[in-house]
């Protein structure tokens, strides 16, 4: 088959915050704080290409993370544990607690706690939405979303008042493909990736909200709006269709929504999310099934929206972010995407409603994640690595490395 190589925002809008307000208590313990985490004395910088990365400490399997207007930052774990961690002058972590109350989850394969977001009126509700991995009857499970109150001390936090506002349907067997990154937009509505579990079909079916762009209200119910609202059910959460893997949501800053998706053997995908839109998984892909049986590419069935890039071989995406800080200038409305199996820092740039591969950083690790800091500076978490934890890095300009992380 021939493999075409077809031709900012963050993902949720919260101001940016001080880092220099850190609390002064935060240095202290407490006999009845959380169980803590003392990370690495020394954290290890090395200078390569367009950035210098600092080491700033290591997780459990870490899967997505968010920084709290307060300079803190959370960490999902995928065995279940959400960490909060104390940023020092130069951003090194100088302390890590377990957050409290965290639900409890079906850690396996690629399921486990996953993503962490705040609303974007975290400053007044302190409201926080995290995904993960529930069990269902019999050997079936499900992604989900939750929502909570996070309590913040000096000494440490809590998740209180927790409430699931929505589920994957149905729940099926297996432990892949959860996808459930979550993203607020500029429309203040909440968006979520629904992967449809490795079983292909659902992906196509309106009866099941698996395979799909999902777009809610803060409180889990359905807008209006929504493209297939008078079908009900839960084609009425539906936005776009057609998808397999979703681990990436960003808003440029047009206020137009970007996916990247894993293909099957081959056929990594980025897609400009539009209403309504079928993009065609598993009819056509621009990969094979991993049998070797073939899928038809894209350019065979116009009536499915086609990506805008498409990688075989694979880079295995995970993490996403547009790009908006100060400190990258050059950078400035460019998506950078964390690879899992290609180790890599892939950056990308707009032309409008068209994108294209235009660098690619070996990091030398898995990349799970990628943020941008208050600061402006980029975050990446490693995926776990044999022998030791993800790290969580942070890249910085060069000159500017060893600079104290304030607005």
């Amino acid at each position: 088959m021939t493999r075409p190589t077809s031709r900012a925002g963050v993902r949720h809008p919260l101001a940016a915050a001080c880092l220099a307000a850190l609390l002064a208590a935060c240095t202290t313990t407490n006999d009845a704080a959380p169980a803590q985490t003392e990370p690495a004395a020394d954290a290890t910088e090395t200078s390569d290409g367009p950035f210098s990365t600092t080491e700033i400490g290591q997780f459990n399997e870490p899967w997505a993370m968010t920084f709290l207007p307060d300079g803190r930052l959370l960490v999902t774990e995928k065995p279940g544990t959400l960490k909060l961690v104390w940023l020092g002058e130069t951003a090194i972590a100088t302390r890590m607690v377990d957050v409290a109350g965290v639900p409890e989850v079906d850690y396996g394969g690629q399921g486990g706690l996953g993503d962490v977001v705040l609303h974007p009126d975290f400053a007044r509700n302190n409201t926080v939405y995290l995904s993960y991995a529930e069990a269902g009857e019999g050997d079936t499970r499900g992604g989900v979303v939750a929502r909570g109150t996070l309590a913040l001390t000096a000494d440490g936090g809590t998740l209180s008042n927790l409430e699931v506002i929505w589920r994957q349907v149905p729940k099926v067997t297996g432990r892949g493909h959860y996808s459930h990154r979550i993203a607020f937009g500029p429309d203040g509505k909440l968006w979520i990736s629904s992967g449809e579990r490795q079983k292909f079909d659902p992906a196509q079916d309106m009866a099941s909200n698996l395979g799909k762009i999902i777009r809610l209200n803060d409180d889990g119910s359905v807008p209006a709006d929504n493209p297939f609202a008078d079908q009900g059910d839960v084609a009425a959460q539906v936005w776009s269709l057609g998808h397999r893997n979703t681990l990436g949501l960003a808003f440029d800053a047009q206020g137009r929504l970007w996916n990247h998706e894993m293909g099957p053997a081959g056929g990594d995908e980025l897609n400009l999310i539009e209403r309504g839109e079928n993009y065609g998984y598993p009819v056509v892909s621009n990969g094979d099934h991993y049998d070797g049986r073939e899928i038809p590419d894209h350019d065979t069935r116009p009536e499915f929206n086609a990506p805008e890039i498409t990688w075989s071989p694979v880079i295995s995406p995970a993490g996403f972010v547009i790009y908006s800080g100060n400190r990258f200038t050059d950078w400035q409305g460019d998506g950078f995407i964390g690879g899992l199996s290609s180790k890599a820092l892939v950056r990308v740039e707009f032309d409008g409603t068209s994108a294209r591969e235009a660098e690619r950083f070996d990091m030398g690790q898995r990349i799970r994640e990628v943020e941008q800091g208050p600061a402006g500076d980029l975050w990446v978490l490693e995926d776990e690595r044999e022998g030791s934890g993800g790290r969580l890095l942070r890249l910085s300009p060069p000159a500017a490395s060893n600079a104290p992380v304030t607005e």
